[in-house]
């Protein structure tokens, strides 16, 4: 690919985000106008950025919290949320991706634990979470379990179909020279789950961080989930509003991330798929 070639694409990416941020922030205040929801509750785009951006620091609201504070507690929560989310997902997504290989290995082990893995997925996260928090605390390692549980079961279902849907012929030449179960797991069967793997955590990082909110909401009182939860009940719809604005940003963000590096590693290793 030439240089104006990756100019060109890196323009039309470029120009496709800039649409789509247009077409979400135009949805956000049709919203507010077409629900005639009333300035005390609502903030359009321009409030947000206003509050996150612009606003002076010194500004107070009726003796509330200073916007400088507000912004301070918004990026210190957010540091405690991704934080909570990144563990939760490399946890989530290692944990699964072993059960996977466990599964593809040895089908006695997939006939024994896949059926009780589906049972636990059908429990509702809210009704585990205060459970979850008891066994393991309310610190950092019950929220990578909260966070972990949400990613794991998309990624070890999807992951344990790709790895099940190597072609067989290749599956069988392996065997023919002599290549053990592992050897052919490694080298061809993982190759070909990578698509999947890569897509599996595309849409696990948004739960990831839908996992850590609601374990910072129910059990450990810090984070994004919490502030939002204070920022309800004290009446600032500033702050309220921009965090659920922040979480949406990282949520894309993290999306966007794992896209770009599932593109680099597609392209190093798909002829050897």
């Amino acid at each position: 690919m030439t240089g104006v070639e990756r100019v060109r694409g890196l323009g039309a990416r470029v120009g496709f985000w800039a649409l789509s941020v247009a077409v979400a922030l135009g949805a956000w205040q049709l919203f507010l106008v077409v629900f005639d929801v009333d300035d005390f509750n609502g903030r359009g785009p321009l409030d947000v950025w206003h509050h996150l951006v612009t606003d002076p620091s010194s500004q107070t609201n009726g003796g509330q919290l200073t916007v400088g504070q507000s912004r301070h507690q918004l990026w210190e929560a957010s540091l405690t949320t991704l934080r909570d989310a990144a563990i939760g997902l490399v946890a989530g997504s290692i944990a699964a991706m072993l059960v996977a290989v466990a599964f593809t290995l040895w089908r006695s082990v997939e006939h024994t634990f896949m059926p009780l893995a589906m049972v636990l997925r059908s429990v509702p996260l809210v009704a585990m979470t205060p459970l979850i928090a008891l066994v393991f605390g309310r610190g950092l390692v019950g929220v990578a379990v909260i966070a972990g549980i949400v990613t794991f079961f998309p990624t070890l279902v999807n992951v344990t179909l790709a790895l099940r849907s190597t072609p067989r012929e290749a599956v069988d030449l392996c065997h023919a020279y002599g290549a053990s179960s592992a050897q052919t797991l490694r080298k061809v069967q993982l190759p070909v789950a990578l698509p999947a793997l890569f897509s599996s955590l595309r849409i696990a990082a948004p739960l990831a961080l839908v996992g850590a909110l609601l374990a910072e909401w129910l059990a450990t009182g810090d984070g994004l989930g919490y502030l939002m939860l204070l920022s309800m009940n004290s009446f600032e719809k500033d702050q309220l509003w921009t965090g659920v604005f922040l979480v949406t940003v990282y949520s894309v963000a993290l999306y966007s991330l794992i896209g770009a590096v599932e593109r680099r590693v597609l392209a190093r290793f798909a002829d050897g798929a």
